[in-house]
C-alpha cells in the first residue's frame, strides 16, 4: 500500500492540520520522471493494478492497467522518437477526454519534451498564437470536424510545425496515431546522458484563460507532479485501488490537478467520462453506476446538477466531494449536504501551481470557505506593503518564501518572458492578485480578483460575496457581479443573471432579487442593474469572464455618450 507515495513523502499519516502543515514533506529526486517513476513503477510492483477506467456516451468501455499505460506509452515514444522529437520538443495535444492523452502525456514524459494541453475550443488564431509562442513540433488531436479544421487552416502559419497526429479515426493529411504506435515495440530505456531529464528541465506548459490580453505560456517542471500529492491525497481524498473522477477537459489545468499526477501517485483509478456534452443526470447516473468513491468538479455543475432530483440517485459511494475552479457559494454546498448527507470540500489554486488552499481532511468545511493553506508553500494573506493582514481584513493570497524553499508544483516562469517570470517568482512572494479574508480560526475566505473588486460611492464591494447571496434565491442558477457605469455615481453593481427553469426575467423578479441582497448582505451592496441572459461568458476553460462583462457595458456606456453629445450639437 502507499508504495509510490512512500518513496517521495516520508510521513504520510498525520493527526491534524496542524501536524500536517507543520511535518508534510515532499523528496524531489534530481532526475524524477513521472512517467517512468510512478507509471512503469506501479506496473512493476502491481502489474495488473487498475490506472484507468475510461467510457463514453456511445457505451464504450476500456480498462487499463498500468502495464498497459506502461505498454501503450513505450510505443508513442518510440514512435515519437523516430519522427524527430525528443527532449525539448513542444507537443500540442488537443484531445478531449479520449485516453490517448493518457498515453501521449506519459510517452512525452518518457522523452523529456514538453506537452502542451489545449482546449477543444482553441480557433485558427488560437492554434496559431499557442504553435509560434512556442514553437510547437506536432499537434495531437482528437478525431472532431471542429477541431481539425481549425488546426488545418492554422498550419500555413505555423512553420515549426512538422507533423500532425489523429486519435479515434483517420483523415487525409493526418497520421493515425493508433495505427501509427502498433508498429512500434512497447519497450522504452530510460534516456540517460544529455537526453535524460532533470526535475528543473521543463514538463508541461499550459497556457492561461487570457481574460485580458493573450494567454501567457505558463512553464511547469517535471518535478511538478510530486506537487500535487497534496491535491489528490489530501484534498481530494483519492483512495488506492478506488475510482477517482474530476470533470474536466484535458485541456485544462485542472486535468493535471484531478485526472493523472496525484491520483496516479497515491495508487488511485481515474474514471474518465469522455461525454459529448455536460449533461446533469447522465454524469450524475455515473457516479451511481460506477460507485465512484471520489468526486470533484466546478462550482458550476453542482449548481447544474442541483437543478435536477439528485436524491433519486444514489451517490452514497462516494466518500468525498470536492470543487475547485471557481469559489463555491455557500447556498451550493448546503444544499448538496441535504441532499447527499456529504459536504463539499473547496480548494483554491491557479494554472501556476497546485493546491494552495483547501478543506483539509480534519478541517470541517465552512460554507463559502476555501480552507486552510496547503503544506511547504507557505501562503500568506499580505498588504499592497508585503505584510501579513491581520484576521477580518482583506489581503492578497500570496505564495512565500521562494529564496528560502522553492516548493514543488509551482511553476517556474512564464515561457519566453524573462521579464514577467522575474516579476512574478524571483522575490520573496508569488502574488496571485486574488483577495482574501482570514477568519480567528485560520479559515480563509475569497473575496474576488483584484481586478474585480467593485468602488462603488466610497465602498469596496466583493462581487462573490453578492454573487453568493443571489444563487441563494431559487431563480438563480449562476451569476455574474460587476461594476457597470453610471453617470452619477461613477460605477454602480451590476448582477448578469442566468435563471433556473420556470422563472423569467420580470421587473417584479429584479426587485425581489435586490430586497433578496440588501437582507443578505450590506444593503448597500446591492445590485442596481440586473441584466437576464440564457449564459454566461465563459473562458476555454470554463471561469466566468467578468472583463467581457464589463468591456461590453463600457462600450455600450461610450456609444450612449457619443449619442447625447451629437444630440446636443
Amino acid at each position: 500500500m502507499d508504495h509510490v507515495l512512500k518513496k517521495y513523502c516520508p510521513r504520510i499519516e498525520f493527526d491534524s492540520y496542524e501536524d500536517f502543515a507543520e511535518n508534510f514533506t515532499i523528496e524531489v529526486p534530481e532526475a524524477f520522471n513521472f512517467g517512468f517513476d510512478v507509471v512503469d513503477e506501479w506496473a512493476a510492483v502491481e502489474p495488473d493494478k487498475r490506472a484507468l477506467l475510461w467510457t463514453n456516451d456511445a457505451g464504450e468501455e476500456r480498462v487499463f492497467t498500468f502495464t498497459d499505460i506502461k505498454r501503450l506509452s513505450n510505443q508513442a515514444a518510440n514512435a515519437f522518437k523516430e519522427l524527430g522529437i525528443g527532449k525539448g520538443d513542444v507537443v500540442m495535444c488537443i484531445l478531449r477526454r479520449r485516453w490517448e492523452y493518457w498515453v501521449c502525456a506519459v510517452a512525452l514524459c518518457k522523452l523529456g519534451a514538453t506537452i502542451i494541453p489545449a482546449s477543444l475550443q482553441l480557433t485558427r488564431k488560437d492554434v496559431v498564437y499557442r504553435a509560434n509562442s512556442a514553437d510547437v513540433k506536432a499537434i495531437v488531436a482528437v478525431n472532431d470536424e471542429y477541431v481539425c479544421t481549425q488546426v488545418e487552416e492554422a498550419m500555413p502559419d505555423c512553420p515549426t510545425v512538422r507533423e500532425k497526429f489523429i486519435v479515434d479515426g483517420s483523415r487525409e493529411g493526418w497520421v493515425d496515431f493508433d495505427e501509427l504506435i502498433a508498429s512500434y515495440p512497447d519497450t522504452f530505456e530510460r534516456p540517460t546522458g544529455e537526453a535524460g531529464v532533470t526535475s528543473k528541465d521543463i514538463m508541461l506548459m499550459y497556457f492561461t484563460s487570457g481574460t485580458t490580453g493573450n494567454p501567457k505560456a505558463v512553464e511547469h517542471n517535471f518535478a511538478h507532479p510530486l506537487g500535487h500529492i497534496i491535491t489528490a491525497k489530501y484534498w481530494q481524498q483519492v483512495q488506492e485501488d478506488t475510482l477517482h473522477m474530476s470533470v474536466t477537459d484535458s485541456g485544462w489545468a485542472k486535468f493535471g490537478w484531478g485526472k493523472i499526477y496525484g491520483q496516479w501517485i497515491a495508487g488511485a483509478t481515474i474514471f474518465a467520462y469522455d461525454m459529448d456534452k455536460f449533461v446533469p443526470t447522465k454524469l450524475l447516473q455515473k457516479i451511481q453506476d460506477y460507485r465512484l468513491t471520489t468526486f470533484c468538479a466546478p462550482p458550476t455543475m453542482y449548481r447544474f446538477m442541483l437543478q435536477e432530483d439528485v436524491a433519486a440517485y444514489d451517490l452514497s459511494s462516494v466518500e468525498n466531494f470536492a470543487t475547485a475552479g471557481e469559489p463555491l457559494n455557500a447556498e451550493v454546498t448546503i444544499q448538496w449536504e441535504r441532499l447527499t448527507g456529504k459536504k463539499i470540500r473547496e480548494g483554491f489554486g491557479q494554472t501556476e501551481g497546485p493546491v494552495l488552499l483547501a478543506t483539509f481532511p480534519w478541517i470541517e468545511p465552512r460554507p463559502g470557505s476555501m480552507g486552510k493553506p496547503s503544506p511547504l508553500l507557505n501562503v500568506k494573506l499580505l498588504d499592497d506593503d508585503g505584510r501579513e493582514v491581520d484576521d477580518g481584513e482583506e489581503g492578497a493570497i500570496c505564495v512565500t518564501g521562494l529564496k528560502e524553499a522553492y516548493p514543488p508544483g509551482l511553476f517556474v516562469g512564464y515561457y519566453g518572458n524573462p521579464e514577467r517570470t522575474e516579476e512574478a517568482v524571483g522575490g520573496e512572494y508569488y502574488n496571485l492578485h486574488d483577495m482574501a479574508w482570514r477568519d480567528s480560526d485560520g479559515y480563509c475566505y475569497f473575496v474576488g480578483r483584484n481586478d474585480d473588486v467593485i468602488k462603488c460611492s466610497g465602498y469596496r464591494i466583493g462581487p462573490f460575496e453578492v454573487e453568493s447571496a443571489l444563487v441563494e434565491h431559487p431563480a438563480v442558477v449562476e451569476c455574474a457581479v460587476t461594476a457597470a457605469p453610471d453617470p452619477i455615481r461613477g460605477k454602480v453593481v451590476k448582477a448578469t443573471v442566468v435563471l433556473a427553469k420556470g422563472y423569467e426575467g420580470t421587473d417584479a423578479l429584479t426587485r425581489e432579487l435586490q430586497d433578496h441582497v440588501k437582507k443578505t448582505t450590506a444593503p448597500y451592496k446591492y445590485p442596481r442593474i440586473v441584466e437576464y441572459v440564457d449564459a454566461l461568458p465563459k473562458t476555454v476553460n470554463g471561469k466566468i469572464r467578468r472583463a467581457a462583462i464589463r468591456e461590453e457595458d463600457e462600450a455600450a456606456s461610450a456609444a450612449a455618450e457619443e449619442h447625447v453629445v451629437e444630440g446636443l450639437v
